[in-house]
């Protein structure tokens, strides 16, 4: 499955826009070149209000600094045509630069450069945002507090950021679009960036007819504890993504899935309740799935036990589907999707 071209590519060749690109920045960001962007604004797009869950924020004029935070903001202004000079480094399933291979491709096709990798390991890292000199914050998926929010819209006398609607880590994918695109002024290039996303999730669905209809338990097992079993709620982005497929999530998920909440935690010893069609968990090493198939609990779970298990030990293809976007997708579609196949078939 190839990535869909998105409406900013043909936009780019048509109109051969010549705008400034974007680099890492300088120290104090006083030197640092603009976002760069290959689409153009929609008409009468400024200024706009942008409601959120610390409340609203009003963006004058066209941004010209952008830096995101969290794991898929990056992303989705880049399917919008425009590169953030600062984005949260990708610590989990990323590359060498703390980046993804389907941002880097998408920045190639822009001509663009990496923007300043951000570590968010102790938390926001509001003093490397605020040398960034940004004009704009996107944080529509990530886990920022209200005492976060307050220190960064103080950046520079006032920054507009834009925090998630509702809760933490649980915006959808169509959501951080419609967010982002609102606040860049591209709303009708998110709605047509929307339109090819959801192509590429029915195409998956078409490709892997087995998987229609089947139950699924998304859920993190480590080695390090095989005394509990942690699994991902309905609300969580994982499982949305599957549904979106035609997958369902197992009566078992439907009922433990606390309000507000993307994961649960169970005993072990409540390993034969986990029924489904397909059990999905992450993996440190090929060799992790021999362990929970011979440990006495685990061993339990009815996906495990029958054998339409998908143990995924590759970090960036999981990654696809963990935290995804209109880049992600495409890639998690074509890397991800064909493993949970053949875990549905028993293979």
């Amino acid at each position: 499955m190839s990535r869909p071209r998105t409406l900013f590519v043909a936009l780019m060749a048509a109109a051969a826009l010549s705008l400034t690109a974007c680099s890492t920045g300088s120290a104090d960001g006083d030197e640092a070149p603009d976002s760069k962007a290959v689409t153009e604004p929609d008409a009468n797009a400024f200024p706009v209000t942008v409601e959120h869950a610390y409340g609203e924020s009003t963006i004058e004029s066209e941004p010209q600094r952008v830096v995101t935070l969290g794991w898929t903001d990056q992303d989705t202004a880049l399917s919008l045509g425009v590169v953030p000079i600062g984005a949260t480094d990708i610590s989990w399933g990323g590359n060498e630069h703390g980046s993804t291979p389907w941002f880097d491709a998408e920045l190639e096709e822009l001509d663009g450069e990496q923007p300043e990798r951000l570590s968010d390991a102790d938390g926001v890292p509001i003093t490397e945002v605020a040398k960034l000199n940004p004009d704009l914050i996107l944080a529509t998926n990530s886990g920022i507090t209200q005492k976060d929010y307050d220190k960064l819209s103080k950046i520079n006398g006032g920054t507009p950021v834009v925090a998630f609607p509702g809760d933490p880590w649980l915006t959808s994918w169509q959501d951080s679009l419609d967010l982002v695109g609102k606040a860049l002024g591209r709303t009708a290039i998110a709605a047509d960036v929307k339109e090819q996303t959801e192509a590429a999730l029915a195409q998956a669905g078409e490709e892997h007819p087995q998987i229609g209809g089947k139950s699924f338990i998304f859920a993190s097992l480590s080695t390090a504890d095989m005394s509990k079993i942690d699994y991902y709620t309905v609300a969580d982005n994982r499982p949305l993504i599957l549904a979106e497929t035609g997958m369902v999530n197992a009566p078992i998920i439907e009922e433990l899935s606390a309000p507000g909440r993307f994961y649960g935690t169970l005993s072990a010893d409540r390993a034969k309740e986990l029924e489904s069609d397909v059990f999905i968990t992450y993996a440190e090493t090929e060799d992790d799935l021999a362990t929970f198939e011979q440990d006495p609990l685990l061993g339990q779970i009815p996906g495990i036990a029958s054998g339409h298990v998908l143990a995924s030990a590759n970090q960036t293809d999981a990654l696809g589907l963990s935290s995804p976007t209109p880049l992600s997708i495409p890639y998690a579609m074509e890397h991800f999707m064909p493993q949970v196949a053949k875990a549905v078939e028993g293979q």
